[in-house]
């Protein structure tokens, strides 16, 4: 009796027991028999999704009309392929060229400023007098006395001769006094030509130096600026009423520093002035000593580079038909910078006005204005080459737009190399040669077509087996 009413109470427990490890056994047991749940459920369910929310086809092609154009400023042009250049760049500077753009104006002789006949910024022409010295050299004042004695010894010497010539021939003078005349003759015009030579050595013209034979003193000096013979013997001065042609004039000076003050006093040698002409001027390249065999091939085989001006508005002046190739390359390097230097030939560009009666000038380029250069390193053939803003990138995606009419289609591109200004483009096949691929704002078109596309505006469109673009018909 006791047994059975055991067993009644062991056997509700008993069940409870195994319910509860059966229970606890798919507890810990989830990571086994989950995955094969959710094989048996997920793919209706993902299969479901996929069909009915599956992504469309990125946009590709473009309507704009001609004002929405316009607004763009959308600029196209044919592809074709050509060989391109890699370039590198290097910054460089303008610089003065040394022994043609500045001459310095020296005294010839001491003395006191008395007066300034041109001032700084001002143009002075090959011969234009430039200052006038009032002369305190003892050394000069002794040089034109020698000289007017000399001339007057010789004059006497040659009253002399005149008079014994007529004695000799009656016998009452022998003929050696004759000879000893005439000896005294030539040393006189020996010293007359040393006199005339320091004088000339020392500023002196030869016309001044006519007037001290005559007797005629110098109190006071002129300085001019170089004569045309002194800047280029084989250039000659045009009228200096003529301002229009100052500028085009390649001999003309600008006061650049005035050193001397009215009333100074000066001594021989002593620096007046610094004239400028920056007709010629040197791009001076700041490079690297890995970048040097490169440079150097580049002088060897006179490629053209090509130069960017900072602060240069090309609007405001003529067209610039100039090439630059390097001259020379230096053949020391910069201790602090650990840079060498190249030069490149710079042939400038002035404008001319008037003010108060005075001619003045403008250049277009200025030592000290900074620019980059760049050199050829690479030719890269078989290529398409368009601006960088042709070109729109995503990611690693890179994108241009083809124009037929109102059109534009966006095609997938490969890039070669590209730098601020150009994209070079793989010519594998995407874009034919001859269509018309948009030269700018590629990144606003962009935009354009992903708004559309976003606002369920893209049309439908079909591509032609020529390559062009229609909408639906």
């Amino acid at each position: 009796m006791r047994w059975n009413s055991l067993k009644k109470m062991i056997a509700p427990l008993a069940y409870l027991i195994v319910i509860g490890l059966i229970a606890a056994a798919a507890w810990f047991g989830r990571p086994y028999w989950q995955p094969l749940v959710g094989q048996t459920e997920a793919p209706d369910s993902h299969s479901h999704d996929h069909v009915s929310h599956a992504p469309a086809d990125k946009p590709k092609i473009l309507e704009l009309s001609a004002k929405a154009r316009a607004n763009l400023s959308l600029m196209a042009a044919p592809a074709k392929p050509q060989v391109y250049w890699r370039k590198l760049q290097i910054p460089g500077v303008i610089e003065d060229r040394p022994g043609l753009t500045d001459r310095g104006i020296t005294t010839p002789l001491a003395g006191v400023i008395t007066q300034v006949h041109a001032f700084e910024g001002d143009i002075v022409r090959p011969g234009e007098k430039l200052f006038t010295i009032r002369l305190a050299s003892e050394y000069l004042q002794q040089s034109q006395s020698d000289l007017f004695k000399a001339k007057r010894e010789i004059e006497l010497l040659d009253t002399e001769m005149q008079r014994i010539s007529r004695l000799i021939e009656t016998g009452a003078v022998p003929g050696k006094r004759k000879i000893a005349l005439e000896q005294q003759i030539s040393r006189q015009n020996a010293n007359v030509d040393a006199y005339r030579q320091d004088l000339t050595a020392r500023g002196v013209t030869q016309q001044q130096v006519d007037q001290i034979e005559r007797g005629e003193f110098l109190t006071e000096i002129a300085v001019a600026a170089p004569t045309v013979k002194e800047a280029n013997d084989d250039l000659e001065i045009e009228d200096p009423q003529h301002s229009d042609a100052i500028a085009k004039e390649q001999h003309f000076f600008e006061i650049q520093k005035l050193s001397v003050e009215l009333g100074q006093q000066v001594q021989a040698g002593s620096a007046l002035a610094v004239l400028a002409n920056h007709n010629s001027l040197y791009i001076k390249g700041h490079a690297f000593k890995k970048e040097a065999s490169r440079l150097a091939k580049a002088a060897k085989n006179n490629w053209e580079m090509e130069v960017e001006f900072t602060e240069d508005v090309a609007e405001d002046w003529d067209a610039r038909e100039q090439t630059f190739q390097i001259r020379h390359l230096a053949n020391t390097t910069n201790p602090n910078s650990r840079t060498f230097d190249f030069f490149i030939p710079l042939e400038n560009q002035s404008i001319s006005y008037q003010k108060e009666g005075r001619p003045f000038v403008v250049w277009r380029y200025r030592p000290g204005q900074r620019v980059n250069v760049l050199v050829p390193v690479e030719e890269i053939e078989n290529v398409l080459v368009l601006p960088a803003e042709a070109v729109v990138f995503e990611g690693p995606e890179a994108y241009v737009f083809q124009q037929n009419g109102d059109l534009f289609n966006r095609i997938a591109v490969e890039v070669a190399h590209r730098d601020r200004h150009n994209v070079v483009l793989v010519n594998d096949g995407s874009i034919s040669p001859g269509f018309y691929i948009a030269q700018n704002a590629a990144a606003s078109l962009n935009r354009v077509l992903k708004s559309q596309a976003a606002g369920g505006l893209q049309p439908g469109f079909h591509m032609h087996a020529d390559g062009t673009i229609h909408g639906a018909h």
